[in-house]
C-alpha cells in the first residue's frame, strides 16, 4: 500500500505516529479527511459499515465481486463447520487428539480467513471481493442472536457486577491512557482515538470518538489498526491464561468480554472458553459499549469548551440527547429483546421450545463464524507501516494495564457467579 509522505504544506503533528493512511482494512484514505461529521463519513454505531460502503469498488463488474466475495466467506465458514468436526475424530486415540478436542470453531475460522487473505492477496482480488468481508454486520447479528440463547435471568443475575466492572474498568483505563498519552506527548485527538479504543469496544469506540473530536482519518486508521493488531493474538492467548490461572467459567469471560477490544474478539475468545464464558463475555462487552455514547458526549465537551478555543479554531457542536442516541450501540438493544423473546418462547405453551432456540443457536453459530472468517479476511498490516513507536507504546501499555485491573474486578466481582 502507498505510504503518505507529508508535504509542505501539511501539519508535522501528522509525524506524531498518525502517518497512516489506510484503514483498518487497507482502504485509502485523504490526509486531510475528517472522521467525524458529513465530511468524514464516519458517524456512530453505523460508522465503519458507512465507511467501507463509500469505498467499494464501484462499476458494472463491483456486485459480482461482491457476490464473489460472499462465496468465498460461506465456503470458509462452511469448511470451518466440516474440520470442526473432522479434525478431533482424525485425531481420536493420539497424542494430539485431547489438543484437537479442545480447539473451537473460532480458531478454525480465523486461521482459515487468514490463510483465505493470504490467498485473494496473491491473485491480487482480495480488494476487490473486500466489500463482501462485512465483519462489524456479522458479528452485530451474531450477537443479537446470542441474545436468543441467553435467558433474561442471567443477564438480570449477571446486570450488577457487569455494570460495576464497566464504569470502574472504563474510566480507569481511558484515564490512564489518556495521561500515558499526555507524558509521550501525543495529539490530544489521537490521544482520544486511542483511550475509547482500549477502554470500551475497540474500532467502534474509536470511530464515534472520532467523530466527538473531529480526529483525522489517518488518525482512525492507525487506531483501527492498533485494535486489529492486539485483539487477534489476545483471542488465543487469553483463553490459555484462564488455564493458567484457574478462572472460573464466569471469571473468564468477565475477564475476556472486559479487556478484549473489539466485539468479535470477544466472541470468538468466549467461544474457546465455552458456551457460558461466552454469555458472560457479550454480556460485560454489551455493557461497556453502552458507555460509548456517554464518552462521545463527554469528548465533544471537553473539545468544544477546552480544546477548540486553546488552539484558536471554532468550537465543536456541543453535545445533546441525539449525540448520545446517535453513539449509542443499537445492537445491544436486539440482543435484550432476543433475550426476553427467548425468556418467554421458553416459558410458553410451545411443544418443543427448546427446537426453537436450537435454530436460533445454529444460526447464530453460522453468523459468528462468518463474522470469525472476516476477521481474518480483512486484516492487514499495511497502515502500521512507517508508524512511530510512541502511540504503540501507549496502545501496549493501556493494554496491559487493561488486563490487569480487569482481571482483579472479573476475580471479585464475578466470585461465585453460578449459572
Amino acid at each position: 500500500m502507498a505510504m503518505h509522505t507529508p508535504g509542505p504544506g501539511e501539519d508535522a503533528s501528522r509525524a506524531d505516529g498518525a502517518g497512516a493512511t489506510g484503514t483498518a482494512d487497507g482502504t485509502a484514505v485523504g490526509p486531510d479527511d475528517t472522521a467525524g461529521g458529513p465530511e468524514g463519513g464516519v458517524t456512530g454505531d453505523g460508522g465503519a459499515d458507512a465507511r467501507e460502503d463509500a469505498d467499494a469498488p464501484r462499476g458494472p463488474g463491483a456486485p459480482l465481486w461482491s457476490a464473489l466475495g460472499l462465496l468465498v466467506v460461506l465456503a470458509l465458514a462452511a469448511a470451518t463447520r466440516f474440520l470442526e468436526s473432522w479434525v478431533p475424530a482424525a485425531a481420536e486415540g493420539s497424542p494430539l487428539g485431547g489438543f484437537a478436542e479442545a480447539v473451537e470453531y473460532p480458531v478454525y475460522a480465523i486461521l482459515l480467513g487468514l490463510l483465505g487473505n493470504l490467498v485473494l492477496s496473491l491473485l491480487g482480488v482480495r480488494d476487490r471481493l473486500a466489500p463482501a468481508f462485512r465483519t462489524e454486520f456479522l458479528i452485530k447479528t451474531g450477537l443479537v442472536l446470542l441474545g436468543s440463547t441467553v435467558l433474561f435471568d442471567v443477564i438480570a443475575q449477571a446486570a450488577g457486577p457487569a455494570v460495576l466492572q464497566a464504569l470502574f474498568l472504563v474510566t480507569s483505563v481511558f484515564l490512564f491512557t489518556w495521561w500515558v498519552g499526555g507524558k509521550l506527548g501525543l495529539d490530544d485527538r489521537l490521544r482520544a482515538l486511542l483511550a475509547s479504543s482500549v477502554s470500551i469496544c475497540g474500532v467502534s469506540a474509536a470511530i464515534a470518538a472520532a467523530g466527538a473530536v473531529q480526529a483525522r482519518r489517518e488518525q482512525l486508521a492507525y487506531t483501527a489498526s492498533l485494535v486489529i493488531l492486539f485483539a487477534v493474538p489476545s483471542i488465543f492467548l487469553l483463553p490459555w491464561l484462564v488455564g493458567v490461572l484457574g478462572l472460573s467459567t464466569a471469571q473468564a469471560g468477565a475477564w475476556i468480554g472486559g479487556n478484549i477490544d473489539t466485539t468479535a474478539a470477544v466472541a470468538a475468545s468466549g467461544a474457546i472458553v465455552g458456551e457460558e464464558a461466552l454469555q458472560i463475555a457479550s454480556i460485560v462487552k454489551a455493557t461497556q459499549n453502552v458507555l460509548m455514547g456517554v464518552v462521545a458526549v463527554l469528548l465533544t465537551a471537553y473539545f468544544a469548551f477546552r480544546v477548540a478555543p486553546a488552539e484558536g479554531g471554532g468550537a465543536v457542536e456541543r453535545p445533546g440527547l441525539r449525540t448520545l442516541w446517535d453513539r449509542f450501540p443499537k445492537f445491544v438493544l436486539g440482543f435484550l429483546a432476543a433475550s426476553v423473546a427467548a425468556t418467554l418462547w421458553s416459558n410458553g405453551p410451545a411443544a418443543d421450545p427448546q427446537a426453537g432456540l436450537d435454530t436460533a443457536r445454529a444460526l447464530r453459530d453460522w453468523f459468528l463464524i462468518a463474522a470469525f472468517t472476516s476477521i481474518g479476511l480483512e486484516f492487514k498490516l499495511g497502515s502500521l507501516r512507517e508508524a512511530g513507536w510512541r502511540p504503540i507504546g501507549v496502545f501496549g501499555l493501556a493494554t496491559v494495564f487493561n488486563l490487569a485491573v480487569g482481571l482483579l474486578l472479573a476475580v471479585l466481582l464475578f466470585r461465585g457467579f453460578a449459572f
